[in-house]
This record gives structure tokens, sequence and C-alpha cells, in this order.
């Protein structure tokens, strides 16, 4: 991998590998500086129509007016630059500040923001001055105890843990450990990763456009990275009178007593009332699983009704082998008929994961729910915030923020059908934003729509395994980090075969195409992936655009062990834009074909098709074709992207080409 301006190598040294990567500051006497909003780090003007309605402006802290030191940009997995919405952000030592000019009306923020882990790992807490024109506004309280993982999958929060598999190929020092050779040696902390966190504050009033909002770092912590600011005009709460009201129920809105009982008997009262239940503004102590079957529970706002509760050690395991419980709505199993008819709307829920189990059943929202719907809820700090076990059909989330999780976003897994996941914002997951797993039963008929999912910090954005008939369009996906991409098409992990069609049309990418530490390749801002079996279903990648790509654009690939019995056959591209990658267009690591029709490219940093096919190199041409079906135009550094040379299968294979880094997108 190349070294460059805009993208420096990964690096081994500890300090580089927190991400403390100084650039110049602004002046601490410089006035605000004049709002730049952006979406995903991006001009709006280049996702205008994708990605989630959202009702909130971002604003980068290198944007701003600040007194601290620029970090990034970087790419580089295991640096705080890389992990950064845009790939850069802003250190403070105590006693600085950015300062962020409001672009509309505000009466809430929210901070992403890093702060060094414990010595010994656990987090710690710092305090963040919040001043708006001046004056003291709120102090708001950071903490790292939900950040900081270490080691490989599923990680430790141990940072001078040694390696949880010893045997496991370990590029940092490319070598194979086993039973003969001594166990690997490596730096500690090991891989760390998923470095920020965000919070929430209501301001108590409303300030108007033009008003300064200054966050100022404390000692409470060595150094404080500021990585954005969201602004919003947050309504009055929502008032439900005609509603079974928690509080009569025996709720404590203060927190200081747990309420579940009380929440399953507002459940019991208002199923059989046939009437709502009504969570008022409060923080709510729920340490278990809430069970909901036909019943609607409606809060305040998400803002205003929070429902937060400790990770609880069972006393032995459960059937599913959970050892911990903790906050979450779930629907009953699906081997017990599921739940159905299922309304989960305007609240918060907080819960307290800080390591990942993947045994354990701690999401925010669980179970099978068929013919129910889930509106504006806000889940942070468990460890998947939606997870689907179905099967089970019909269901719809919308305008719903999922941030800060060990594992995926939202995950429909096992014959989840006929559902739809709509204008629902993505940040900082633990593994696939959002994700469809046939896993034993396939998902079919389903959409991802208008969605944004930013800086997962392992794995996709968007992740399809398998299933029939699933439409993945209009998203925005931003900053993946490892181990996986912006997009993504696998038949892997057990998943059913690909049935019918998948259309994928409309989403645009940018900033992804990761390192494959075991591959040491780059990945594509999209790619297919044959592992388990082939690809042979009805795909059709249309009106994509892929932005700043530090690898490919477009990757088809399989794993060397399988290479010589799967294939990716008759994906068909048309009408994409590609605009910047570091490598190639499209990467052909596998037999099979595609097609391609109007794919517009500029900025491409190596050849066009960068085609290997199964690594057979025959007289005959690569393993893998590509079918030219006109209007494909544009290219880089080394002319046309689909020279007339390439074709069909003409073999083009450098296995590590160097990176170019392109420069930034612009509008088309």
């Amino acid at each position: 991998m190349s070294v460059n301006a805009r993208w420096p190598a990964l690096a081994t040294a500890s300090a580089v590998a927190l991400g403390l990567l100084a650039g110049a500051g602004v002046p601490a006497s410089a006035a605000a500086a004049a709002p730049v909003v952006t979406r995903a780090g991006l001009d709006p003007a280049l996702v205008a129509g994708r990605g989630a309605t959202v009702d909130f402006a971002e604003q980068e802290a290198e944007n701003a007016a600040f007194t601290g030191s620029v970090i990034g940009p970087d790419r580089a997995a295991y640096t705080l630059a890389g992990e950064a919405s845009g790939r850069t952000a802003v250190r403070l030592a105590p006693g600085q500040h950015v300062e962020f000019v409001l672009p509309a009306a505000a009466n809430a923020i929210t901070v992403r923001y890093s702060i060094p882990d414990a010595p010994g790992g656990g987090g710690i807490t710092a305090p963040l001055a919040v001043a708006v024109n001046g004056k003291r506004a709120a102090t708001m309280t950071l903490t790292s105890q939900y950040a900081y993982l270490y080691n490989q999958y599923p990680f430790s929060n141990d940072p001078a843990a040694g390696l949880l598999h010893p045997d496991w190929w370990i590029t940092e020092c490319g070598c194979v450990p086993s039973a003969t050779t001594p166990t690997p040696r490596v730096d500690t902390p090991f891989r760390p990763m998923h470095f920020y966190d965000e919070q929430r504050l209501l301001l108590g009033r409303t300030y108007r456009a033009g008003d300064r909002v200054r966050l100022t770092a404390s000692a409470g912590a060595a150094w404080t990275v500021i990585d954005l600011l969201d602004s919003q005009l947050v309504a009055r709460p929502h008032v439900e009178l005609a509603a079974a009201n928690v509080l009569l129920f025996g709720a404590d809105p203060t927190g200081r007593r747990d309420s579940a009982a009380a929440f399953d008997r507002a459940i019991a009262f208002a199923r059989h009332a046939r009437l709502k239940v009504y969570v008022p503004p409060g923080a709510y102590q729920v340490n278990r699983h809430i069970v909901v079957d036909d019943v609607t529970i409606e809060g305040a706002g998400s803002w205003y009704t929070i429902i937060k509760g400790r990770q609880v050690t069972l006393p032995e395991p459960a059937p599913d082998r959970s050892v911990h419980t903790g906050v979450g709505f779930y629907g009953r199993d699906a081997a017990a008929g599921g739940s159905r008819n299922v309304h989960l709307r305007g609240f918060a829920i907080e819960g307290d994961v800080r390591e990942r189990i993947d045994t354990d059943q701690v999401n925010g929202v669980g179970g099978a729910l068929s013919d129910s719907t889930i509106e504006g809820l806000h889940i942070r700090h468990t460890k998947v915030g939606l997870w689907f076990d179905g099967p089970m059909r019909n269901l719809r989330v919308t305008d719903t923020m999922i941030v800060d999780q060990v594992a995926d976003g939202l995950n429909f897994h096992t014959g989840v059908t006929d559902s739809v996941v709509r204008d629902t914002f993505v940040r900082n997951s633990g593994d696939d934003g959002l994700a469809m797993w046939s896993e034993k039963a396939a998902d079919a008929r389903n959409t991802f729509d208008h969605n944004t999912v930013q800086t997962p910090t392992l794995a996709n954005g968007i992740a399809i395994y398998g299933g029939a008939d699933n439409i993945v369009s209009d998203n925005l996906v931003a900053d993946p980090i490892r181990e996986g991409s912006g997009i993504h098409v696998g038949s892997r992990f057990g998943a059913e075969p690909f049935a019918g069609e998948l259309a994928i049309r409309n989403n645009t990418v940018v900033r992804a195409g990761t390192f494959e530490l075991n591959w040491r390749i780059g990945l594509g801002a999209i790619w297919f992936y044959a592992l388990d079996r082939g690809i042979d279903a009805r795909i059709e990648v249309t009106g994509d655009h892929y932005l700043d790509s530090t690898y490919n654009a477009i990757m088809l690939v399989s794993d060397w062990g399988v290479k010589d019995s799967v294939a990716i056959t008759g994906v068909a591209f048309r009408d994409i834009r590609v605009d910047g990658t570091g490598t190639s267009v499209v990467s052909a690591r596998v037999a099979g074909s595609a097609s391609f029709a109007n794919v517009d490219a500029r900025n491409v940093g190596a050849v066009g098709i960068n085609n290997c096919g199964s690594f057979g190199f025959k007289p005959t041409g690569s393993e893998f074709t590509v079918t030219d079906l006109g209007g494909n135009d544009g290219g880089g550094t080394t002319g046309p992207w689909l020279a007339p040379w390439e074709l069909p299968n003409t073999i083009t294979c450098d296995d590590r080409p160097p990176v170019v880094a392109p420069p930034a997108p612009t509008t088309w």
C-alpha cells in the first residue's frame, strides 16, 4: 500500500495507533468560522435525495474554529482519524476548544467524541464545558466506558490481553502459529478500535442561527477528540392522554427504582382495555427484557422518554446461552409463534453493554415481530440495536437512530420477509450497519431504503447474505473501517442461496474500501464474495455512486480455497458514477461474469479493470468475463477505464496495485 499525503499508511507505533496525528489548528484568536453543514462529511449536494431524512444539521469539527490540532485524514484501521467521520477530527488538550456556529435555530446538540481509555481498560470520565455565545450553558460528562475494544474477534476490553486466538493467522507478524512454533507475541494494546461515543444534550432554551457553541476540554482527560456536532430543534414532548400511563402502574421516572414490573402491568392493562401504553418524560430503569405482543408503546419523544438499564449477569446461562440480560423490548420467540401488532415509537433505549458476547440477547429490540412498526426510537449502548429472529413478516422500521453498538446496527436474521427499513440512521456500529442474514431460512422481499450508515468499525455499511427478491435503494454509506466495506453481497455464514432478483440501486458510498488484513488487499466500495457457494441470482446494480474509494469501486472475489469451485455470474451494472478510486474501477478475483452499461468514471488510480479471475492465467484468458454494453466513459491515470483491449476476459492482474489517492469528489 503506497503512502501519500491524503491517506497516511498504517503504522504500528502506539501514538499513531491511537490516531494522534497532529495538524495545524485555527489560532485561538480566530473568530468562529462560518457554519459548514455536511452529510457524512460531504457537501450535501453530492448526496441529494439519498440517505435518511434527519432533523439535525451535521458539522464536522475540522470545519469549525478551534485551538487544538487536526488528526487525519487517515484511512488506516486502529486509528482515531480512521474512525472519524470524514476520516478527520480535532484533538484538544485541556483548556482548548472547538467553536461551532449554529446554521439554524437549535435547542439540542449531539457531540461525537473520544477520550482515552483507563490504563487497565474499563474507561474514564471527563467533563466537557459547553458555552453558547461566551456564557456557560452546561457541562457534559464524557465517558470512554462504552468505547475501546482490543485484540481479535470477538475482542477484549483489556488493553494488555494476549492473543485471544494464538492459532490464527497474525498478519502483523506474518506467521501461522501452530503446535510446533512459539506463540507469536504482539505489541499491546493490540488492534485498538471503537474509539468513539456520543452524548446528547438539551440546552434548555432555543438559540438562533449564528449563535456560537463552544466545547472546551477539561483536565479530566489527557486529550479530547471532537469529531462532529449535530444540532437540532427538538419539538415539545408528545402527550398521550387516552392511554395506560406507566406512572399509574408504579413506574419511576427518576430512574431510582426498577420499573420493569410496572411496564408489564401497564402492558397487560392496555391489551385488555385496547389502549396504548404511554411513557411520559423521564429516565426509567429497566434491567431486563420487556416482552411485547399486540400492544402499542409510545413515549414523549426520544429526547424526553429514556428507558435505560444495567447489564445483569444471569445466575446460570439461559437456554439460548445468554449469560447476561439487560434493557430491551422483545417479541416472543418465533418458535413460540412470535408476536404481532406491536408498535414502538417515540422513546430512547440506552443499554449498558461494554463487551461483545455473541450468545447474549442484550439488544435494544429483538425477537420476532410481525405486522409491526418501530418509529422514532433512539438506541445506543446495546449489543445490536435491532436484531430480529424470524420467521416473521411485515415489519416497518422508520425514523430511528442506532448509535454506539458493539455489534450490528440492525439485522434481519432467518426468514424475515416483506419488511422495510427506511429513514434510519446508524453510526458507530461494531459490525454491519444494516444486514439481511438468510441463515436457515431466506430473507425475502425486504427493502433497505433511504438510510444512512456511517463509520461501522467492523464489517460493512449494508450487507446482504443470501435471500430472494430484496432491494437496497437510495442509501448513503460512509467510512467503513475494517474487514468489510460499503455495500456487501456475500454467500457466506451459512446463508441460504441468493435467488430471484437482488436490486441495488441509487445508493451513494463514500470513502469505502478497506484494507483486508487476511488477504492483504483492498476491497471495493461494493463487493461480492462467493465463499459457501457461487452467486448466480439476477443481481442488478443501477444508479449507484462510488465516491473517493480507497481502493476499488467494484469488487468480485472468492477465497483461495474455493476459487476453482465457485463463480459469480451475470451481475449487471448500469448508470453508475465512479468519482475517484485509489486503484481500479473493477477488481475481479473470481470466475464468472458481469456486464457494464453507462458506467462513467473519473480520477481512477490504476488500470480500469484488474482482472485476475481464478488465478489460472490460462492462454484463453481470465475465468472472469466482462461484457461492455456501451456508454462506459472516462478513466484516470492509465487511460479509459474500460479499454477495448481488456475485453472480454483479458488478464490484467496486478495482485496489489499501488494506491493513487484521488482528489476529493465534486458535483458531476
